[in-house]
């Protein structure tokens, strides 16, 4: 397994003093019941909206190329839900990395899980397709409160964020590894691991292929799912955390597995992941990371899409 990074005095440096400082406050901050957690997170969501500018434009331009039938009015709507949902996503990861399992049990259903132990009863690994929610963090949390598998994440630049984050990831799986790291997540799975696994972002040019992603023909999709499944025969499991609306809390959908994905090549498998990537988002698309330049990648001499 990758390597973790693990606490030093350096952490303790004073260029780290304003990451402590953030920290505790976001530490103290989910000490407070969760329908104030809720209304704080919205506020910082709104606040978020005036002032990360680059970034609803960014969202709106996703909205526009994916959507192109809806009204402007249901883009402008979906946009102010999408940065209640930023704010919120901030409050989402102090809880799920400083909640007890008992205050994370009350505030979360869980539907699906049948179909996990079905491919675990075939001895036959899980690919477990998160896709960039918001509440992506917390959807980690919830998933490995239930079964613990192997995360896949790419280390912070800043050193105690990576360690924090992977402390904090580390109380709801049993290892870690680096995205990069193909050979690792192919032996996770040969041996029957559950390995997290987000096919859905621009990646960029080198490990891409084009295909379709909702209205968008040529969308930048990682080949690394046809690589994954084609040389590890695991099963493709989706699932969708949710956050219910009026902060009732949260919901872990686990979707139904597929074991006989399309392989006949990188192009293929992307298109079919995709769909699946699509029929996901729709399940909450106010809660997806729509702020992600999810177009930058364009077939050499087609111009930008931003």
């Amino acid at each position: 397994m990758t390597h973790l990074p693990k606490f030093s005095a350096a952490l303790l440096h004073p260029r780290y003093w304003l990451t402590w400082l953030g920290i505790g406050v976001l530490w103290l901050v989910v000490q407070l019941p969760y329908p104030v957690i809720y209304r704080l997170g919205c506020g910082i969501g709104r606040l978020a909206k005036r002032t990360m500018k680059r970034r609803v434009l960014i969202a709106q331009r996703n909205l526009e190329l994916c959507f192109p039938h809806m009204s402007d009015a249901e883009r402008a709507k979906l946009v102010d839900e999408n940065f209640l949902s930023v704010g919120m996503g901030v409050m989402e990861t102090g809880i799920a990395w400083f909640w007890s399992d008992n205050r994370m049990a009350r505030w979360m259903d869980v539907s699906g899980f049948e179909h996990i132990r079905n491919v675990q009863a075939q001895e036959r690994g899980i690919l477990l397709i998160g896709v960039h929610f918001l509440t992506l963090e917390i959807g980690a949390r919830m998933f490995g409160m239930n079964e613990p598998g192997i995360g896949v994440y790419r280390p912070n630049d800043n050193a105690l964020i990576d360690w924090l984050q992977t402390r904090g990831r580390m109380r709801s799986n049993k290892s870690m590894l680096d995205r990069k790291d193909l050979k690792g997540m192919i032996r996770a799975l040969k041996s029957g691991e559950v390995v997290w696994y987000a096919p859905d972002h621009d990646y960029g040019p080198r490990a891409s292929v084009f295909a379709p992603f909702f209205a968008v023909e040529q969308a930048a999709s990682t080949s690394g799912t046809w690589m994954l499944a084609r040389m590890s025969q695991a099963c493709i499991v989706p699932f969708v955390p949710r956050r219910k609306p009026d902060g009732k809390g949260y919901e872990l959908i686990i979707l139904e597995p597929e074991c006989s994905p399309p392989l006949d090549d990188a192009q293929t498998t992307a298109a079919w992941m995709n769909k699946v990537v699509e029929r996901c988002i729709m399940m909450a698309p106010e809660q997806y990371m729509w702020l992600h330049r999810r177009f930058k990648t364009r077939p050499e001499g087609v111009p930008s899409r931003y």
